[in-house]
């Protein structure tokens, strides 16, 4: 197998810039749409906004490589960076780690790369972990870097990567490529091939994936000029079977249109999520304007339960049980508040019985 690195024009991608005009003028186009949303949300739901992204990006990347990580946890962390009230916990290193990723990412987005950025990462995503020899710094063991699934002796390796001993100079050419490249390539094209060009380079002994998205995001950023915002790992996580067969299909070859067209269709959809994400954070607010001194402590606090759930919301629906549960009220106190909820028109109710269940009444897109 002769893996994409090991081909004599490495790495020299080629690819159909025409192919990708359309999926390009649309990223723009839903980016302003997306600044322009925000502009109809108050500076304290901007801010509820921008933590919840951060702090789901920060969880999905991760759920990508398995690791389920406390939402609380990291929301704390991202909250505390920003001077932000936090419940002052105290917060394990994974989280920790990724929190600071996410904040570089934020704060940051508009310096070049470097290897000092790239070792900041890792040290703080790897803090803690006793199983790895190289933290902050790339990769040095001798054994092959290989991608590998299946049972020991009847494994199938799906990528190796350059030997440990050519990373450091396989890293200086991508970062100078990266900061060459910043005013150079389209905003959805340069992000797809810095992360399909790292991810090839694997220069780290754990972690690079959740690097590589980190600098996908750093590149959209750059490219608008301004913190990005997107959901992308979360679009990742939904279907990361494909993620991962996108990258190993083209990890043996130099032409990269199929990946570039998966990229950019990822990104676009991640946008569409972050659309409804402020539509949603909008919506909320006109809910409660709406129903302002018509909800008493106990429907309040169920509202807010289901709120705290997302544009998902509460899974299959509120039940008479689940407002019972929050509110600690017996059944007769429950009925009494929901057909009041129902009457003003805060919830909407389908089925019958115990079929019955409650909705927020609100538009989502």
């Amino acid at each position: 197998m002769i893996w994409n690195w090991q081909h004599k024009d490495w790495p020299e991608f080629t690819y159909n810039k025409a192919n990708f005009v359309g999926f390009e003028k649309k990223f723009i186009e839903k980016a302003g749409i997306i600044q322009g949303s925000l502009q109809h949300i108050d500076e304290a739901h901007q801010e509820a906004l921008k933590i919840d992204l951060m702090s789901d990006e920060a969880l999905k990347t991760s759920e990508i490589e398995g690791e389920i990580l406390n939402r609380d946890s990291v929301q704390s962390s991202i909250r505390k960076h920003f001077g932000l009230q936090t419940d002052h916990r105290r917060i394990p290193s994974a989280e920790q780690g990724i929190a600071e990723i996410m904040v570089d990412l934020y704060r940051n987005y508009q310096k070049p790369l470097n290897e000092d950025i790239l070792f900041y990462w890792h040290k703080f995503l790897t803090n803690g972990r006793q199983d790895l020899f190289d933290i902050g710094r790339y990769r040095t063991h001798e054994d092959p870097m290989q991608v590998v699934s299946g049972p020991l002796g009847r494994s199938t390796v799906h990528f190796e990567a350059p030997p440990s001993a050519q990373v450091t100079d396989e890293m200086k050419r991508f970062i100078n490529w990266f900061n060459e490249t910043e005013n150079q390539l389209p905003a959805l094209t340069r992000a797809a091939i810095a992360h399909l060009y790292f991810e090839c380079i694997h220069p780290f002994e754990d972690g690079n994936g959740r690097i590589g998205r980190a600098i996908c995001e750093k590149s959209l950023s750059q490219s608008l000029g301004r913190p990005v915002l997107i959901a992308l790992s979360h679009t990742i996580e939904e279907d990361k079977k494909a993620y991962y067969k996108a990258l190993e299909t083209y990890n043996k070859g130099l032409e990269i249109n199929g990946w570039i067209q998966y990229f950019c269709e990822t990104v676009l959809k991640a946008q569409d999520y972050t659309q409804k994400v402020i539509h949603f954070i909008i919506e909320k607010g006109k809910f409660y304007q709406r129903f302002s001194g018509q909800l008493n402590d106990r429907q309040l606090k169920v509202v807010d339960r289901i709120f705290s759930e997302g544009i998902s919301g509460f899974k299959g629906g509120l039940s008479a049980k689940n407002y019972s549960s929050i509110t600690g009220t017996p059944s007769a106190t429950t009925t009494r508040d929901l057909t009041k909820m129902v009457e003003i028109g805060a919830f909407k109710k389908t089925g019958e019985l115990k079929s019955t269940r409650y909705y927020l009444n609100i538009k989502l897109i």
